[in-house]
């Protein structure tokens, strides 16, 4: 069993635990199965400030983890990287990057890291459990989400993304799978684990593209240096994806994709489905412009423009009150 104090594993029926000495409560028999080699070293890890419950999923750079603060007893998702690019200087650079970057970044729409640890080949950051799931769920699961849900999601999106502009951090991953929801529908952007900001060098050599080959502005394909404008086309290609069930652009592998965000223009929303409104298809088509000085310059315009079509379309609903109070937390420009 695992030691509820440090969380080591310890033979079944033991009295004690072998590595802190603490006694271990009784258990009727051994475990039927062998335990969980990730999840052992991530109890090791962490001690007995987090009790791990169970794995979440996970993608190319990390597996995701519902675990219990204690003794606050709060619900927290624990990010750790595979160990294998934890070996890596570089990979594991990047997730300690994504830790600072998002301390630095307080403000009600960015999901924050409350903890960040590293133990031997186990690096983890630690978040709140957001109950809503992530955009990425929705558009699976809806294949169209309504023009007014995305709207009010993108506009606090596109709010969050302003603030952290404005601090000299461009996230350069916006993507569904980025953006997530709270019980009451509010959504969050994470993941800042290949952010560029004032306060890091590059660790990257100039010409390698970093990102989601589908949500990458023509800039950040090409391996050129990104500003705000390149979240603000990812955002485009996010709501593009959210209204219709599929991304502008699509090929056999990265560079076919990047290819087509560079030298294509995506085809027109009304083409695609005609029960988009055009007024929200045009925001949209904006934000997909190809040279940065034709999208929207930062995100507080996006956001106002999204605002504008809500208030016409859904004046009073709870889509447009969500997005309204986002629009709120704009902060004057940090000096």
């Amino acid at each position: 069993m695992f030691c509820p104090d440090c969380g080591t594993w310890s033979r079944a029926l033991a009295a004690s635990c072998s590595r802190c000495g603490n006694g271990l409560p009784d258990v009727a028999g051994a475990p039927l199965e062998k335990p969980d080699d990730e999840i052992t070293a991530l109890r090791r890890a962490t001690g007995n400030r987090y009790r791990i419950l169970r794995r979440l999923g996970g993608g190319g750079m990390a597996t995701v983890f519902r675990a219990e603060q204690m003794p606050l007893g709060r619900e927290v998702v624990v990010k750790v990287l595979h160990a294998h690019l934890a070996r890596d200087a570089e990979m594991a650079e990047r997730f300690r990057r994504e830790a600072e970057a998002a301390s630095r970044l307080v403000h009600p729409f960015i999901c924050p890291v409350l903890d960040f640890g590293h133990s031997g080949s186990t690096v983890y950051i630690v978040m709140p459990y957001l109950s809503g799931g992530s955009l990425a769920d929705r558009v699976q699961r809806e294949r169209n989400v309504s023009p007014q849900a995305t709207a009010s999601a993108a506009a606090q999106v596109a709010v969050a993304l302003d603030h952290a502009h404005d601090r000299g951090v461009v996230h350069r991953d916006i993507k569904p799978d980025n953006i997530l929801f709270d019980e009451g529908g509010n959504a969050f952007i994470t993941d800042f684990g290949i952010a560029t900001a004032r306060f890091h060098g590059r660790l990257t050599a100039t010409g390698r593209a970093m990102g989601t080959p589908h949500y990458m502005s023509p800039e950040q394909a090409m391996g050129k240096l990104v500003d705000g404008r390149s979240d603000i086309y990812a955002l485009g290609v996010v709501m593009y994806e959210a209204l219709v069930g599929f991304p502008p652009f699509d090929g056999a592998d990265a560079f076919s994709v990047g290819y087509k965000h560079v030298h294509e223009t995506p085809v027109a929303i009304a083409e695609v489905d005609s029960r988009v409104p055009q007024a929200l298809a045009d925001v949209v088509m904006q934000c997909l412009q190809k040279a940065p000085d034709e999208r929207y310059p930062r995100g507080i315009a996006l956001a106002d423009a999204l605002l504008a079509y809500l208030a016409l379309n859904d004046n009073g609903s709870a889509s447009h009150r969500a997005a309204a109070i986002a629009r709120k937390h704009a902060s004057p420009p940090h000096v």
